[in-house]
């Protein structure tokens, strides 16, 4: 359950922070709340998995990255966890996060995302990526995107 502030807290973050020097400053201010309270409810409901996380979002296409894939790998399950940790750490992996398989159409079970300017460049990055994994790796393949999917975070439900 979350109070009447949290609520209000969640509202006012749920389309992004806003764009300025201290953006947690200004929600507060928003809120009329003291900052340090606003961060220590931000951080108990996070504590409480109301809020996973705060990220930036940004939208590729217009940063220019018009080239995004999704590489998937089978990697050894022995070894995955310290595998997908050292590819999610690597600069141009954006998100890397392990699922299971579904065999035997889908033998994947490491999804690094990666972006670039053109095909080439996302090829390249998946070659260093394919270096780091090694014989670790017995197959892989990219998904690129076609169109931007609607990013969202928490939402709030409506009050009926």
């Amino acid at each position: 359950m979350i109070d009447e502030t949290d609520r209000r807290i969640i509202a006012a973050m749920q389309e992004g922070l806003p764009l300025v020097p201290a953006p947690f400053a200004r929600v507060a201010a928003d809120l009329a709340l003291p900052e340090p309270e606003l961060m220590e409810r931000i951080a108990a409901l996070k504590a409480r998995g109301v809020i996973r996380r705060i990220a930036a979002a940004p939208n590729h296409y217009k940063l220019g990255m018009t080239s995004n894939g999704m590489t998937v790998w089978d990697v050894d399950d022995a070894r995955i966890t310290d595998l997908g940790a050292r590819v999610g750490a690597l600069p141009f992996v954006t998100h890397c996060y392990e699922r299971p398989r579904a065999r035997p159409d889908w033998p994947y079970n490491l999804f690094a995302m990666v972006h670039g300017a053109t095909r080439d460049e996302v090829e390249a990055k998946r070659g260093e990526i394919a270096a780091l994994l090694g014989t670790a790796c017995r197959g892989h393949d990219i998904l690129y995107s076609t169109r931007i999917l609607k990013k969202t975070g928490l939402r709030l439900k409506e009050r009926t």
